[in-house]
């Protein structure tokens, strides 16, 4: 399977910059402004698609919630499962935990407990990658229900952070800054 550039598009020209937000000295980078342009929205999952291609999922994992934006249309390009990592309390039946140190405090990540088969050749899919903190996380969840996670993959990296350094997995991102 294989997919098809369609134009040589400028992703970069279509991802908001907000300074300040969510709060001082932070440069956002909002993808909404991407997501709502329909051809640059198809160029973007297409690009995607052929990063992850390479890894072979059985199945995506996206973290909650813009992790979801692009692991749902990639698994539907693929033919592959989509399953999600999500916050305490929104996720039915028997879930599985993993907690995880932040910058500021920590965090929890959830998934369903039957979401992935043992062995199952997963990918974690987030919107940015800055400290790497939550993907980290994301894979230890996943490798605790038994996936054997073969990569992860962003939407835009931020490599100034170092988050990559923070995973033990092969990274792919589509579009890099350095802030």
């Amino acid at each position: 399977m294989s997919y098809h550039d369609p134009a040589p598009l400028d992703l970069k020209s279509y991802i908001r910059e907000v300074p300040d937000f969510p709060k001082s000295g932070i440069l956002f980078y909002d993808i909404s402004t991407l997501i709502r342009n329909a051809e640059a929205w198809q160029v973007a999952t297409s690009r995607l698609t052929q990063s992850v291609l390479k890894f072979q999922p059985d199945l995506l994992a996206g973290i909650e919630s813009r992790g979801f934006l692009t692991a749902a249309p990639l698994a539907m390009r693929l033919g592959c499962g989509f399953t999600m990592l999500r916050k305490p309390g929104k996720l039915p039946g028997k879930t599985i935990a993993h907690q995880y140190g932040l910058e500021y405090g920590h965090d929890e990540l959830h998934i369903q407990e039957d979401a992935v088969r043992p062995g199952q050749r997963v990918v974690v899919l987030d919107d940015l990658l800055a400290t790497g903190g939550t993907l980290a996380a994301s894979v230890d969840l996943l490798r605790k229900v038994g996936a054997h996670v073969v990569g992860a993959s962003v939407l835009i990296e931020l490599t100034a952070l170092g988050g990559r350094r923070k995973l033990d997995v092969p990274v792919t991102s589509l579009l890099t800054y350095e802030g």
